[in-house]
């Protein structure tokens, strides 16, 4: 039989014809076999990447333009989120989401209740009208002079907890939030009272109390705990919450006898159960000061950003501070995004050159996830044909992204103390799918592309690491020709 003649899509990519095959269809059908071109540009997708810090992509003065950002974290007192008693400020909460929406990006946050602010206090004023109590604390020498909640107040923790129960009942599940950072307890809601002489934090059962009410909360929104609460760390955690850590890169921003990256980080990791919570939940990190402290006390770039990587990081919040002028940084730093959070490749696609109308096309490929986390969503691929014509299909597989891992290596051992390695690829995922095609699909040349797409939509949510995107989102790789 004559063979179809099939030709190269667009310079990047490589369409060979590889083999013949038999099947119920067609008899000594050659195959079409691409192989994308991988992008090494850094790439935006939900879920991870630079968080900017209360303010949106586009307000944010200190970001290049070369840093693309897809969530927008802040943390809001009690008084700013219940203005009165009872009543959530939603249209401060959905002025604040909507603002990041408009610059392409989601909204996280945390609650805090305790300030160690003299006269700027987190909770609200209304608080002791309404039946809660406030206990006197100091901070960093100061006197008793600082109000914060008593959270061993049963009326004061109750009327909080109702606090966190109203936020998920409006704001759980809601598309234009990716995460909520589980806070409220001590110093800015992080699970402290560091520096204060006095004030003991609650009892670990009113911690606990505060911890599930979060849990219940918010069962569609993902939550992330602070690495450094102890048994609430580790409670929270193993109950589907990621872990959040301050100060990555301190190698002495506090302390020149200690630091959290040699101290801190392997004995929470360890002792708090964390090593494995990566694979089903988001870990995020923020640098000790700012970036900039990076460059002035020479600290080993590759070594921080290579820890980072290691530790399975999906997010890292910039602080909105000053990026450095620096060429080495740059570099460094463009490195450590392009690996942050899932970065997805099709490595290769093979299917028949050719089908009939109501046939069965198999596709044969192989995927890879070429960052340092997995995706947390099961956001599915989906295949789109359509011909110069005006026809166009798309057909969504059952097959989803969110179990593809990345590579890992061993940490906290003598030779990661010395140089973290680079974090190897994961591991190449070959993955079998097929269409039914129409049985009233024109005849012609069709391209084939391919996309991974919402759970609850037809529509692209990710970009692959590949070249050649079209505005839509999707990436065409090759094409087919239906014949009878």
């Amino acid at each position: 039989m004559q063979v179809p003649f099939v030709t190269s899509l667009c310079s990047f990519l490589l369409i060979a014809c590889v083999s013949c095959r038999d099947d119920s269809t067609s008899s000594k059908t050659p195959n079409v076999t691409v192989n994308p071109v991988e992008s090494h540009e850094i790439i935006a997708n939900p879920g991870m990447g630079w968080q900017t810090f209360h303010l949106t992509r586009n307000e944010d003065k200190n970001l290049p333009s070369w840093i693309p950002s897809t969530i927008c974290y802040s943390r809001w007192s009690w008084n700013e989120v219940e203005t009165q008693p009872g009543k959530l400020d939603t249209a401060f909460i959905d002025t604040a989401i909507q603002k990041a929406r408009g610059c392409g990006q989601k909204t996280a946050f945390r609650i805090k209740a305790c300030s160690p602010n003299i006269g700027k206090p987190f909770h609200p004023a209304w608080l002791k009208a309404a039946g809660g109590k406030e206990i006197m604390a100091d901070y960093d020498g100061s006197g008793p002079i600082l109000p914060i909640p008593d959270f061993d107040d049963p009326a004061t923790l109750a009327i909080h907890l109702n606090l966190i129960k109203r936020l998920g009942e409006r704001y759980d599940g809601h598309p234009d939030i990716d995460h909520v950072d589980l806070g409220s307890i001590g110093w800015w809601g992080e699970w402290h009272l560091t520096r204060s002489k006095i004030a003991k934090m609650p009892t670990l059962e009113n911690r606990m109390k505060v911890i599930k009410a979060y849990e219940e909360a918010f069962r569609k929104t993902p939550l992330v705990m602070l690495i450094d609460a102890g048994e609430c760390t580790t409670y929270a955690t193993q109950h589907g919450a990621g872990w959040r850590a301050d100060s990555l890169g301190d190698l002495g921003s506090f302390d020149p006898k200690w630091n959290h990256m040699n101290h801190k980080y392997p004995d929470l990791v360890r002792d708090n159960g964390l090593l494995e919570v990566w694979k089903t939940a988001p870990v995020a990190f923020e640098p000790p000061r700012n970036v900039d402290e990076f460059v002035t006390k020479k600290w080993p770039l590759r070594w921080i950003f290579n820890y980072g990587l290691a530790l399975h990081g999906s997010q890292f919040n910039g602080k909105s501070a000053k990026i450095p002028d620096d060429k080495h940084f740059r570099e460094e730093l463009e490195r450590f995004l392009r690996r942050l959070g899932y970065r997805i490749v099709i490595k290769a696609l093979s299917h028949p050159a050719s089908a009939k109308p109501g046939g069965k096309l198999d596709l044969a490929m192989k995927w890879q996830n070429m960052g340092s986390a997995p995706c947390y969503q099961p956001y599915r691929i989906a295949y789109r044909l359509n011909n110069s014509t005006g026809f166009e299909k798309t057909f969504v597989s059952q097959t989803a992204v969110n179990q593809w891992m990345p590579g890992s290596i061993e940490l906290f051992t003598e030779e990661f103390f010395k140089q973290p390695a680079d974090l190897p690829l994961g591991q190449i995922y070959p993955i079998n799918d097929s269409i039914d095609l129409p049985a009233d699909i024109p005849f012609g040349e069709y391209t084939l592309s391919v996309a991974v797409v919402h759970m609850a939509t037809e529509e692209p949510v990710i970009q692959l690491a590949i070249k050649n995107k079209t505005q839509d989102g999707w990436y065409p790789l090759s094409k087919l020709r239906v014949a009878p």
